[in-house]
């Protein structure tokens, strides 16, 4: 009766999932235990699963056969993120599919751009992040994600959209993404560790709050529907001052390294891994997010169905 903010529903949290051209089935992912690299067959059958456990929303991160220095596959119509856009649409028509649009699992070297003398080039970046956009909302994407901080990328993804014919498709931005040790079981998963130097140039300091205003009024006046702050947990007074100062929906990415800890924790015996991961996302959910992103989301959801009894 008294507790001042309720536990985020299950239609509030927003399932990541991986798929992949180089595998059948579904494999584990060794920094993520109980998260899986899918097949597109799988992929659907995670979908359709998470779906009827009552979450209403994914986001899809795309593993190439192959890459190159330009990711020139995260262009192709025909691509891993299109094919399973449509895949989902064909058998989970309800589910509602973001996807991220960045070229680092698509490029060798793994950065967020395209590079040049070892330097990645902001602008000629942005051709290329609209076109991917462009391509997914052809796929049937509901909403694209930006994730790789270049400056100008949402105005440059919203004038691409919009000239397509895809006005009503809305952009959920990560406009206050730090540069974090915590994405690092990520960047195993997607295998787009960098290859040389670190992402530091365009992503955010861990030391700035401040700037992640700037990105964030930035961000709205080119048009964007939703942000989020990234990670969750070290960046909660983040999504805090964002969430009372902006108009705008908030979203936060619990990340791969916050899923880690506690799984790995749990697993030791260390803590009580149902509880930390229900206290995780209060906290998230206090802090002010409108939607959190967790890997913990379908087990949350198949937790909250056997106790309520449906």
């Amino acid at each position: 009766m008294v507790a001042e903010t309720d536990p985020p529903p299950v239609h509030r949290l927003v399932y990541p999932l991986f798929v992949t051209e180089e595998i059948s089935g579904a494999v584990e992912i060794g920094s993520m235990p109980g998260q899986y690299r899918h097949s597109i067959p799988s992929l659907v059958r995670e979908v359709r699963e998470a779906f009827d456990l009552g979450l209403r929303a994914v986001i899809l991160f795309g593993l190439p056969k192959t890459k190159d220095d330009e990711g020139t596959a995260a262009l192709d119509p025909d691509g891993i993120v299109p094919r399973a856009i449509r895949a989902i649409r064909a058998e989970v028509p309800e589910m509602f599919v973001i996807t991220d649009v960045c070229v680092d699992e698509y490029t060798t070297h793994g950065h967020c751009g395209r590079v040049r003398d070892g330097h990645v080039q902001n602008d000629e970046t942005l051709t290329i992040l609209a076109q991917m956009a462009r391509v997914h909302a052809r796929a049937g994407a509901d909403m694209v994600a930006p994730s790789d901080m270049m400056d100008g990328r949402v105005g440059a993804i919203r004038r691409a959209l919009d000239d397509a014919g895809y006005d009503q498709t809305p952009i959920l931005s990560y406009a206050a993404k730090y540069a974090s040790c915590f994405y690092a079981p990520f960047r195993d998963a997607a295998q787009s560790a960098p290859q040389f130097g670190d992402r530091k140039s365009y992503q955010m300091d861990p030391a700035n709050r401040r700037e992640a205003h700037r990105e964030v009024a930035l961000d709205r006046v080119e048009g964007a529907d939703m942000v989020m702050v990234k990670p969750a947990l070290p960046y909660l007074d983040v999504i805090a001052a964002v969430k009372g100062r902006f108009d705008l929906p908030v979203a936060a990415y619990q990340v791969s390294g916050e899923y880690a800890m506690i799984r790995a924790a749990g697993r030791l015996g260390w803590i009580d891994e149902a509880q930390a991961i229900d206290e995780s996302l209060l906290s998230i959910r206090r802090a002010g997010a409108d939607l959190i992103l967790t890997y913990f989301a379908k087990e949350v959801a198949r937790r909250f169905r056997l106790s309520s009894g449906t």
